[in-house]
Order: structure tokens, then C-alpha cells, then sequence
């Protein structure tokens, strides 16, 4: 998939404060979502999973900056 791949190359850009906005963003979509499955208005129920995808690349890419800067200052 090119389109995922470019997606994962704009996410490891961001600074972590960015990634950081943008989880929350996504955590807040992913509350949407469930709430509309709970009231019976969600059309693609794909979409609740898609977001939980997005939420674990989000934290896959803090947590490689967490590395990379721990150990930048470990040298």
C-alpha cells in the first residue's frame, strides 16, 4: 500500500508534541465512532477498526523518538 506507507513517513516527520495532537485527535475520533456504534448510526463499522490502527502506529512512532532521543543522550 503506497498510500499507508507515505502516511507512516508523515507521522515519523511530526516532533512528538505534534504526534502527541494528533492521538488525541485520533483517540477522539475512535470515541465517536463507538458512540455512533452504540446509538446504531455507524455506517462501516471498518472505520473502528482503522482508528485503533492509526492510535497504535501513533504510539509506535512517540515511542521510536522516545528511543532515538534516550539514546542520543546516553552518548
Amino acid at each position: 500500500m503506497p498510500g499507508l506507507k507515505k502516511h507512516k513517513e508523515e507521522l515519523r516527520g511530526k516532533s512528538v508534541e505534534d504526534l502527541r495532537q494528533v492521538l488525541v485527535d485520533a483517540k477522539e475520533e475512535l470515541f465517536n465512532l463507538k458512540f455512533q456504534r452504540a446509538t446504531g448510526n455507524l455506517e462501516n463499522h471498518r472505520n473502528i477498526r482503522k482508528a485503533k490502527k492509526e492510535i497504535a502506529r501513533i504510539h509506535t512512532v512517540i515511542r521510536e523518538k522516545e528511543l532515538e532521543a534516550a539514546k542520543g543522550d546516553n552518548k
